[in-house]
């Protein structure tokens, strides 16, 4: 039976959404060269801590896919893999599609997991969650807006409201059962630790 849709799928990532807050320079709340700074991060980081060589990439909640051309110039052997509950990006621009509660897909060494869970319920995203551990062999990237981000850091005036503002501990009790945070939202599984001074690590 096909799970029934939340609202803000079939609602929010239309080709509105993506043209105000991805597209129009003046309205975007992020850019190209935006991704491609933190992708440089993540891959300079994973090489830091001796993470090794990322051979797949797996980029839930794709979106316009500003992660692909980063990822194939940092990681050259790698595979990258965009999934996208948008039908809209779906159509135009050929992602799998697929929502990071339920994909079923093979894991990879890097997810990326990058503005998707504040647009769930807690439930759902508690599954994602659990999710994003059985996808990720070597590294988890996550980025997900909460309460004390939408109250003190964020530009309201570009940033989509629409969202499940939670506080940061929901997430990170979430995620701490299965990772460990590196700090910078990079996470690496229990499972394959790495050594870390403790005023790198992450809360």
């Amino acid at each position: 039976m096909a799970r029934p849709r939340l609202k803000h799928e079939t609602e929010t990532f239309d080709a509105a959404y993506y043209e105000r807050y991805y597209e129009r320079v003046r309205t975007r709340v992020a850019s190209p060269e935006d991704t491609a700074r933190l992708a440089r991060f993540v891959a300079a980081y994973l090489a830091q801590l001796r993470v090794a060589e990322i051979r797949s990439v797996l980029d839930l909640g794709c979106g316009l896919g500003w992660w692909k051309a980063p990822s194939d110039a940092l990681f050259v052997n790698a595979r990258y893999r965009g999934v996208e509950y948008s039908e809209h990006l779906v159509e135009k621009l050929g992602w799998e599609r697929g929502s990071v509660a339920d994909y079923a897909g093979a894991p990879a060494d890097l997810v990326v997991c990058q503005g998707v869970l504040h647009y769930l319920d807690a439930k759902t995203a508690k599954r994602a969650m659990e999710n994003l551990a059985r996808l990720t062999k070597k590294a988890l990237y996550i980025e997900a807006l909460t309460k004390e981000d939408w109250a003190e850091t964020v530009d309201k005036a570009r940033t989509d409201g629409r969202m499940q503002l939670r506080p940061a501990r929901f997430y990170r009790s979430a995620l701490n059962e299965h990772f460990e945070s590196c700090g910078g939202g990079v996470y690496v599984p229990k499972s394959r630790p790495v050594v870390l001074y403790e005023l790198e690590r992450g809360k």
